[in-house]
């Protein structure tokens, strides 16, 4: 036989080798598919690599490896709009209406790693979270992200609980991954792994991870924010720390967001200071009794502050009072916008709520608490947070100890937020300062400084600090 009929030959046997599989045969390896899924997506549960078992790898059309050395490029716009082209080493951008097909040979890649958790647990349309039950990768492990290696978790078997409201449960441990299902305030799950930022749990059964300042070892007590009707909330004299309060004949208001996006989170949103007579009164610093560990408005070493300060006069005139309230408007409609419901402290110059009182409310009415403030300094140093000072005796007191953490957490977020909106920050964009209000708080709560009283509190400003507030407020939720 002619050497150029023997390629003839070698040359059909080839193309009916894919014939038969177009046909159906089934002597092929399952490709690796990492579905980053949007809306009109097209499921694909792809088998194990080598499991033999490749009867749901692809519902419509086959992509697959041929003895691992070659793929068959098939485009199919039926029913979602699915299209899957290209050729050896493809990686196709996850858009709307298109699935990604990776090369399995990019092992450790993002969008296709060998054992990514999409692949072993399959997805499914419009980002909703695998079926329950779903088997977990091997080893329970997730595809590195970015390929990095897992960070370091102690190993620990604990029931822990969630602090807020809302909290995603993801398949890895990173903001960008598949959100597996959420959490709500008090819902329990077990840790099996404990890093800085982030907790390896057990959900319905499959192995995931949850930023670890939202979970707790000790069950949070109940809220009242879901519960609570839209109207007037005053103090109740059977909340926990009411009786500490000296002035409490004032009420908050409760709004709650009316659109599809409600969220089901309350921000309590307390314009500092605006409370007649407020600064003639004084309640105890701490609820223990002990003396103020930091300066401030207040000497360190004292145990009784003032209930609610006047608040300081900005260069222009203005006094700060003003400024805050007109902040917290402006904040109230965002965040009603943005899906959330509102406590709002006061919305006119004069609320009879002490600090204690208008804490306490928030800890029963809300999931966080943002006090609005300006410093008095006049060097327009910039915003920064109330941060909860480094000292033993003080974080050591509850409820300041089983919530500090919390309140940094809330902190940092608002920071990051301003100063994503362009807004000045302070050094760190913190300070360390013995509050009334951290020192009573059990929900995340902070003193935000925006300014001092040199800075620029016009309309315009007012609305920027606005902008990046909700920002921080979205981070920390995880909205």
């Amino acid at each position: 036989m002619k050497k150029d009929q023997k390629v003839r030959i070698m040359l059909s046997a080839a193309a009916a080798a894919v014939i038969m599989l177009a046909a159906g045969c089934q002597r092929y390896e399952p490709i690796e598919v990492n579905a980053a899924v949007n809306a009109g997506t097209e499921v694909i549960a792809g088998a194990a690599p080598g499991s033999g078992d490749a009867s749901e790898t692809v519902k419509t059309g086959a992509i697959n490896t041929v003895s691992g050395t070659a793929k068959a490029a098939v485009s199919n716009t039926a029913a979602g709009g699915v299209d899957y082209s290209g050729g050896p080493g493809m990686t196709a951008a996850s858009q709307e209406g298109t699935a990604t097909v990776a090369d399995p040979a990019e092992s450790g890649s993002e969008n296709g790693a060998a054992g990514s958790q999409e692949t072993a647990a399959g997805a499914s349309a419009e980002g909703s979270a695998p079926a329950e039950g779903s088997a977990p990768t091997d080893g329970n492990a997730p595809a590195a992200e970015n390929g990095a290696a897992e960070p370091a978790f102690a190993e620990t078997d604990e029931t822990v609980y969630a602090t807020g409201s809302d909290i995603n449960v993801r398949a890895s441990w990173n903001t960008s991954s598949q959100v597996i299902g959420v959490l709500k305030m008090g819902e329990a799950v077990k840790r099996i792994g404990r890093g800085d930022e982030w907790s390896k749990v057990l959900y319905k059964d499959q192995q995931c991870y949850v930023a670890s300042r939202y979970l707790s070892a000790k069950e949070p007590e109940t809220q009242a924010a879901s519960a609570a009707a839209e109207g007037e909330v005053k103090l109740n004299s059977s909340w926990k720390y009411a009786e500490f309060s000296k002035i409490n004949s004032g009420a908050a208001m409760l709004y709650k967001a009316s659109g599809s996006n409600r969220k089901g989170i309350t921000v309590c949103v307390n314009a500092g200071h605006g409370t007649s007579g407020g600064s003639s009164v004084k309640t105890l610093c701490h609820p223990d009794g002990t003396a103020k560990v930091t300066g401030g408005s207040t000497a360190a070493g004292a145990t009784t502050a003032t209930a609610v300060s006047s608040g300081m006069t900005f260069a222009d005139g203005t006094a700060e009072p003003k400024v805050t309230l007109a902040l917290a408007k402006k904040l109230k409609s965002k965040l009603l916008a943005a899906g959330y419901d509102v406590l709002m402290i006061r919305e006119s110059d004069d609320v009879q709520l002490d600090n204690i009182a208008r804490t306490v409310i928030a800890n029963n009415a809300s999931d966080c608490h943002i006090a609005l403030h300006w410093d008095s300094t006049a060097s327009d140093k910039g915003a920064f947070y109330m941060s909860v000072p480094n000292t033993s005796s003080y974080r050591n007191m509850e409820p300041v100890k089983s919530h500090w953490q919390q309140h940094h957490a809330l902190g940092e977020s608002l920071i990051g937020g301003l100063k994503g909106a362009g807004v000045k920050i302070f050094s760190g964009g913190a300070m360390e300062m013995d509050l009334t209000q951290t020192s009573y708080s059990t929900i995340p709560s902070v003193d935000i400084e925006l300014g001092d009283k040199v800075s620029d509190h016009s309309d315009g400003r007012l609305d920027t600090l606005a902008e990046g507030l909700l920002a921080g407020i979205n981070a920390f939720f995880g909205q």
